[in-house]
């Protein structure tokens, strides 16, 4: 291959690369999370992981009177690698109110998630699933992340997202203060 043909494909890829991570991180506002606006209604039974287990292998139960950040991401995709940072200063900036609860959610097992988070030094709730994921949050793309309180998916996004930014922190702010 000559060299022109080559740098014509050298910039359609940092094009295409440019797009993915403008799409990641920066979607027009019209495509962002509606503030407010519930998803589904789907019966609270529907929405709640069975069979979770913390990375030391003991069974942990879904809360379900709080207000809920799922998010289902695993160690090798690099979308969620990408979003976990926003994921933390979310995280860092609720982790003391009573009325969230945060659920990381990987099908990885422990040996492989544990030296991952503290490779990156991630301080978040991570948990493990085993088993089929109720239909509500079924897919097969991850990350994928909902916002769940009382048994609705109150906000959902599959794809990274930039997760510490301003409508997020409204989005829940708003719900908190109805719990």
């Amino acid at each position: 291959m000559s060299s022109a043909p080559k740098k014509i494909l050298l910039v359609v890829l940092i094009l295409v690369g440019a797009a993915a991570v403008y799409y990641s991180f920066f979607k027009p506002a019209d495509e962002q999370i509606p503030a407010g606006e519930v998803v589904s209604a789907a019966p609270e039974s529907s929405v709640y992981l069975t069979s979770l287990n913390d990375l030391d292998g003991n069974p942990v139960k879904m809360e379900e009177d709080k207000l809920i950040f799922l998010n289902v991401w695993a160690t090798w995709c690099g979308p969620c690698n990408m979003e976990m940072p926003g994921i933390q200063k979310l995280y860092d900036k609720y982790k003391n109110d009573k009325k969230i609860a945060f659920y990381i959610i990987s099908d990885e097992d422990a040996a492989t998630v544990t030296p991952f988070i503290a490779r990156k030094g991630y301080e978040l709730p991570f948990y493990q699933f085993v088993g089929p994921y109720p239909p509500a949050l079924d897919g097969n793309a991850i990350p994928r992340t909902y916002i769940i309180y009382k048994g609705k998916i109150i906000a959902q996004e599959v794809g990274a997202s930039k997760w510490d930014r301003p409508e997020v922190i409204d989005l829940i702010d708003k719900q908190l203060a109805e719990i």
